[in-house]
């Protein structure tokens, strides 16, 4: 696959995940409302805000013109994200959800910022400048 016809595939491929995580937001809220940060304060509304944030980088990945961006936007919102997912992983250490999952989505999010990244540089190059090939050798 050349790299002109990769990225728009990536795109799309990862449009469909934002769109289907998206919807699952408003379709069945009360299992993501579980893992918002208490201190957060309400957690239906940051489930909503995060499903709208996802639905919209969804659709900017399937506009060519706003790919970039909403490659970038992608990336952010997976990190910030993150620290539901851990809220989420603590619950499960205590006995509340399922280990599996729970500790299965955390080191999911690594592909998925590079998989935003990538959308968002246009290449692999980009995305490799992350990790310097001497620390790679060091370690």
């Amino acid at each position: 696959m050349s790299l002109r016809t990769g990225v728009p595939v990536a795109a799309v491929a990862l449009a469909a995940v934002l769109l289907t995580t998206g919807t699952w937001h408003f379709a069945s809220p009360s299992g993501f409302e579980s893992i918002v940060p208490r201190f957060l304060g309400s957690r239906a509304f940051w489930v909503r805000a995060s499903g709208v944030l996802e639905l919209g980088c969804a659709v900017g990945l399937l506009i060519p013109r706003t790919r970039r961006m909403a490659g970038w936007a992608a990336a952010a919102l997976f990190v910030v994200v993150f620290p539901a997912n851990i809220d989420m992983a603590v619950q499960a250490w205590q006995g509340h959800g399922s280990k599996v999952i729970a500790f299965g989505r955390l080191p999911l999010q690594i592909p998925l910022v590079i998989w935003a990244l990538y959308i968002a540089r246009g290449n692999w190059a980009g995305v490799r400048t992350l990790w310097p090939r001497r620390a790679v050798r060091e370690i």
